[in-house]
């Protein structure tokens, strides 16, 4: 897989996402029962809940995208 990666970064932006297209196609045209390990479990789902429920109860104490976006990107 290392060699397959360094392949991959000395190709030109344009052929990488071309490659990222097309891989995303061979997974966009799995039948969805196959997508069975992509279900969450039930603890997933619960926590999920959680979070969304905490996030009504208190809008507030969410974080804007743009700030989460420079902290992820201006590090």
């Amino acid at each position: 897989m290392n060699t397959l990666m360094e392949d991959v970064k000395k190709m030109p932006i344009s052929e990488r996402i071309q490659l990222v297209e097309d891989i995303w196609d061979t997974i966009a045209t799995v039948p969805s029962e196959s997508h069975d390990s992509l279900k969450l479990s039930k603890t997933e789902l619960v926590e999920l809940d959680r979070r969304r429920d905490a996030h009504q109860a208190d809008p507030t104490s969410g974080i804007p995208w743009k700030e989460v976006r420079s902290k992820l990107f201006h590090k």
